[in-house]
């Protein structure tokens, strides 16, 4: 999710200054002392009058988020899919470039051969890059192509994913987790 604020954390007795992040599944919190608490270890998740209350083993703890806080329990409690955070709805075309995990297939469906408006692409190494540019002939106008690759490993990095699809004529516009051990970044063509 990647959203972030400046806030007051209340943890015990104690009142910390600094940066809560709302991630995928859990929160982080930056300033005075550090903590991250999972979403699977919540036992409570409310809030009231801009307050997140959030009971764990190691809680309670109050994030002063303001206005955010409602937003922030309904991520929490509700957390998008893949497919939201991939922008994949009924009535969207969708074709796959490479090897992806079979359960991926069977939640984004029937794949097109022809032109899509969302194409993910599977790129595992900077050699495949090259392709971007051939595969946004396959776009439908105003689709978006989304390179999925792997976290953390020198075969590519993220700066190499991101110049490919900009040589291809394409503008970053989004990254997303995709699973524990990739990253999907969208491109999408220029208006």
């Amino acid at each position: 999710m990647g959203q972030e604020l400046e806030c007051k954390l209340r943890l015990g007795k104690r009142t910390l200054s600094g940066r809560a992040y709302l991630e995928t599944d859990f929160l982080l919190f930056r300033g005075d002392e550090r903590l991250k608490i999972a979403f699977a270890d919540l036992t409570s998740v409310v809030a009231a009058k801009g307050v997140l209350k959030l009971e764990f083993a190691g809680g309670p703890a109050a994030f002063e988020l303001g206005a955010a806080a409602e937003k922030w329990v309904k991520k929490i409690l509700h957390p998008p899919s893949l497919l939201d955070k991939l922008g994949v709805k009924p009535g969207i075309s969708s074709a796959v470039e490479g090897e992806f995990p079979t359960d991926f297939l069977a939640q984004i469906g029937a794949a097109v051969k022809g032109k899509a408006d969302l194409l993910f692409f599977a790129a595992s190494q900077t050699a495949e890059l090259g392709r971007i540019a051939k595969l946004k002939r396959r776009l439908n106008p105003g689709g978006a192509i989304w390179v999925v690759y792997p976290k953390g490993v020198g075969a590519i990095r993220e700066i190499e994913v991101i110049e490919a699809g900009r040589a291809a004529g394409l503008k970053d516009t989004k990254v997303a987790r995709f699973s524990e051990t990739h990253t999907a970044l969208r491109f999408s063509q220029p208006r």
